[in-house]
């Protein structure tokens, strides 16, 4: 049985929107420019929501489909918020041949929430992540970028026992 997938309410404001648009115009008739766009959105808003990707594309005359494909591929994007407890599970090779791969289906089972989503309160994030740099102490993974290594599915309750308080 497939998971719904989760979303969390976007809340744009005015403000952003205004930066937003400034954005688009610096780069109007830039050849290439979509990559500094999306880069800068980001900063903006902290992802990339459909919401945002919409304007982009009215504003750029660019496909909707287009941005997406960019925004979906690079792995700098993020297409969802962070949660107040974000969450990123380490997948890269060493992590994932000594059990990342057990270890992020855990958290995905106890938040009931499906990696690469955020829960609909905006608390918990779960994001798969490629390699991070730590693999003397994989399997690894991160919560608000605190570094927690050498792991193993059963420590899973007791990493989100230390957030749930």
């Amino acid at each position: 049985m497939k998971k719904k997938l989760t979303t969390v309410e976007f809340r744009g404001t005015a403000e952003q929107e205004a930066k937003l648009i400034a954005v688009i115009e610096k780069y109007a008739g830039v050849k290439g420019a979509m990559m500094p766009i999306l880069q800068e959105a980001q900063e903006i808003y902290g992802y990339l929501p459909i919401e945002v990707q919409r304007i982009i594309a009215d504003k750029t005359g660019t496909p909707m489909e287009e941005i997406y494909g960019i925004a979906s591929f690079y792995a700098q994007f993020k297409l969802n918020p962070n949660g107040e407890v974000a969450i990123a599970v380490c997948l890269g090779t060493a992590c994932y041949v000594k059990g990342s791969g057990d270890i992020i289906d855990e958290f995905s089972k106890l938040l009931d929430l499906p990696v690469g989503s955020t829960s609909p309160d905006g608390k918990y994030s779960l994001e798969a992540t490629r390699c991070i740099g730590a693999c003397g102490l994989a399997p690894v993974l991160t919560v608000n970028g605190e570094v927690y290594g050498r792991l193993t599915k059963a420590d899973v309750p007791g990493i989100l026992a230390k957030y749930q308080a």
